[in-house]
């Protein structure tokens, strides 16, 4: 018994830092009802510094912007503005085509749920090149989400939509944005996030930069090793400005964020039960609890170790990993932010001790 202490935090969390070649900047932050938060952090607010990890620091959300993507289509569907039926065709003609992608076979609900067998344009050689290769003179990028989709197009399709098949593509999302913003009548996405999402729970400090590059709060500097075996930093950039990964927040935000949401806060609950039916991924390793769990519309479902379930997307941008959930009752949140120094981690590994962390944290007891 006992429950879970701080100290069962800073152990998990320390486990977590070695998972991730034990140089990375870690912070966690677990919230629950009715009991003061438990916080714990190892490392420094970045290489140089001598100052430790700030308590909540501000960092790029990355996928887990989806989440917030999935929410707003999602309200938009309850309000009759949109249906998750409707194909991408009936919104964006012409978008999805040529290399046999077909809009007319995908619809709104394929986009959220990762079903539409789109390419993921995050995959093109040519945009790994400027990302990865060429950092430094494409730091500022402001592609339009319009022209990272006809990336997408220039690919053929991983398979037809339909036959029960998954695959992960921020495509999907860009999509998904485009159609938000039509149905909305033009709001543009970082609007409809704001308002309805951002404005309304009171998260002071989530935002959304845009083509800004820099975060206006304390935040960890990131670094990684260039192609030339030299530290580049790579804390200011706006690659990720779209709505597949345009999202700023801290730890303290994504569990108000996530308790808000599975609470009924922002959806009707037809619309949430949507969200958390899910199809089987496969592109995480079993969580501790033993069986796979499924991806919802912009959540994914995981089993816990002591029973039900929990919701949470991850987040992972340049040197920078998200890592939010939340229980099924919305009783208890963890987040988990981890931020590079030197390489990339090995994802398998920090998702492993990640989710360990995870159970015990949301199951209310140490291991």
């Amino acid at each position: 018994g006992g429950g879970y202490s701080a100290a069962d935090l800073r152990k998990d969390l320390a486990a977590v830092r070695a998972a991730g070649g034990g140089d990375v900047n870690v912070v966690a932050r677990v919230d629950r009802s009715g009991e003061a938060p438990l916080r714990a952090r190892y490392g420094t607010a970045g290489a140089g510094s001598a100052e430790p990890v700030p308590w909540d620091p501000e960092f790029r959300i990355a996928s887990t912007t989806k989440t917030f993507t999935a929410v707003v289509v999602l309200q938009l569907a309850a309000e009759g503005r949109l249906s998750l039926d409707d194909t991408v065709e009936h919104w964006l003609p012409g978008v999805v085509r040529g290399q046999g992608n077909d809009g007319g076979r995908i619809t709104v609900r394929d986009l959220l749920r990762q079903t539409s067998g789109l390419f993921d344009y995050v995959a093109d050689p040519a945009v790994q090149d400027r990302m990865v290769d060429h950092f430094g003179e494409n730091r500022f990028d402001d592609t339009p989400p319009e022209q990272l989709v006809a990336i997408a197009m220039s690919h053929p399709p991983l398979f037809a939509p339909g036959g029960g098949r998954w695959a992960y593509s921020n495509t999907n999302y860009l999509l998904a944005a485009m159609i938000a913003e039509k149905a909305s009548g033009g709001q543009s996405w970082q609007d409809l996030v704001a308002h309805r999402v951002i404005a309304p729970l009171g998260l002071r400090h989530t935002y959304i930069p845009g083509a800004n590059p820099y975060l206006v709060g304390p935040h960890v500097r990131v670094t990684l090793t260039g192609p030339d075996g030299t530290p580049v930093d790579v804390t200011d950039h706006s690659f990720q400005h779209t709505a597949d990964s345009g999202v700023v927040s801290t730890p303290a935000d994504l569990d108000t964020f996530f308790r808000a949401l599975v609470s009924g806060r922002l959806l009707p609950p037809a619309r949430l039960a949507a969200m958390r039916t899910t199809v089987p991924y496969d592109d995480l390793p079993v969580p501790p609890a033993g069986t796979q769990g499924g991806y919802g519309l912009g959540l994914r479902v995981v089993p816990l170790t002591c029973g039900g379930t929990y919701d949470m997307h991850e987040g992972d941008g340049i040197g920078v990993y998200a890592r939010p959930a939340v229980s099924a009752d919305g009783r208890r949140a963890v987040t988990v932010s981890i931020t590079t120094t030197t390489a990339l981690v090995d994802q398998d590994a920090v998702n492993r001790a990640v989710e360990a962390l995870t159970d015990h944290a949301l199951c209310g007891g140490a291991a």
